[in-house]
């Protein structure tokens, strides 16, 4: 590696072959130079498959995940849910019912869990579990659900085979450096006819295609990107008989409008549900593997 890789330190050993179907034919998307550490987005010939190659290392990973990121402080972070749950409760309310309607009750379990967000909305139906990698959100989870908070990975996890109703993974998929071996794993822990719920982008929308290597996506802790069809053929090579796809998501616009209250301090911000309506309305243009946007959930029936 050469260019802007710097420090080879931060990296592990490049792939040679596809994670997702292990074809040979590989090739450099995009160099993404944007963030402090770059890197690059590599894709599969065969499947379409896109990769982060070299990816970074399992420390560099695992330090993004601290404070600075919940709190917005750091060059790649996120939202504190905490101080939006009042907010966010519309869009995790709304998916928890959806989720219902296909598993109805039993346990659940949220990868990716964060504060324990979505699990509280799910203990409205079912007894709610969560797995979580980073330490700092994992301690605010376990506060609040005890020991059915793991703080770890779903490689070291303790819960049991055909344990659970329900799985979610919410913009956790592309975090994974081995997103076959997870989805294999969530199929052993979900019970016969239990569901896994994950949202990632569809990198076959237009929206990343026209956007390219500007898409904002294409972030540090992002190590997997998927396609409608490889995400759909990973799921039924993993052993599910049935996955439906949503384009946007599984609800309706009004949970995200709510939910967008959050970052409000003025009336003339309410402006800002024209920008959230066009996009959702936009996203319902699609037809086979063409899609408007890139936002997508699937929906896997063991």
């Amino acid at each position: 590696m050469t260019g802007a890789y710097t420090d080879l330190s931060v990296y592990d050993y490049p792939r040679t072959a596809c994670p997702l179907c292990a074809g040979e034919s590989i090739r450099t998307k995009y160099t993404i130079t944007r963030y402090s550490l770059p890197f690059n987005i590599d894709m599969c010939r065969r499947c379409g498959f896109m990769f982060m190659n070299p990816r970074f290392n399992d420390g560099v990973v695992s330090s993004f995940y601290n404070e600075d990121y919940y709190r917005g402080n750091a060059e790649y972070s996120y939202y504190d849910e905490r101080e939006a749950e009042k907010f966010a409760r519309h869009v995790w309310d709304k998916r928890i019912k959806v989720l219902n309607r296909y598993a109805r009750g039993g346990n659940f379990l949220d990868i990716g869990a964060a504060f324990g967000g979505l699990m509280r909305a799910a203990s409205r139906y079912f007894t709610p579990y969560g797995i979580e990698l980073s330490p700092y959100a994992g301690t605010e989870a376990r506060r609040r659900f005890g020991s059915a908070v793991h703080i770890g990975t779903l490689d070291n996890h303790p819960f049991s085979e055909n344990f659970f109703s329900a799985i979610t993974m919410i913009e956790v998929i592309e975090h994974l450096p081995n997103p076959k071996t997870a989805v294999r794993e969530c199929y052993r822990l979900l019970k016969k006819g239990g569901v896994l719920a994950l949202q990632t982008a569809n990198m076959d929308g237009m929206q990343a295609k026209l956007l390219k290597d500007r898409y904002a996506y294409f972030m540090p802790g992002h190590l997997s990107y998927f396609t409608r069809k490889n995400c759909t053929s990973l799921l039924h090579d993993a052993g599910f008989s049935r996955v439906k796809v949503f384009l946007p998501v599984e609800f309706g616009l009004l949970p995200k409008l709510m939910k967008s209250r959050y970052t409000f301090t003025s009336w003339l911000h309410y402006l800002r549900w024209l920008k959230i309506t066009r996009y959702h309305l936009l996203s319902k243009l699609h037809y086979g593997n063409f899609a408007a946007t890139s936002s997508m959930v699937v929906y896997a029936i063991k």
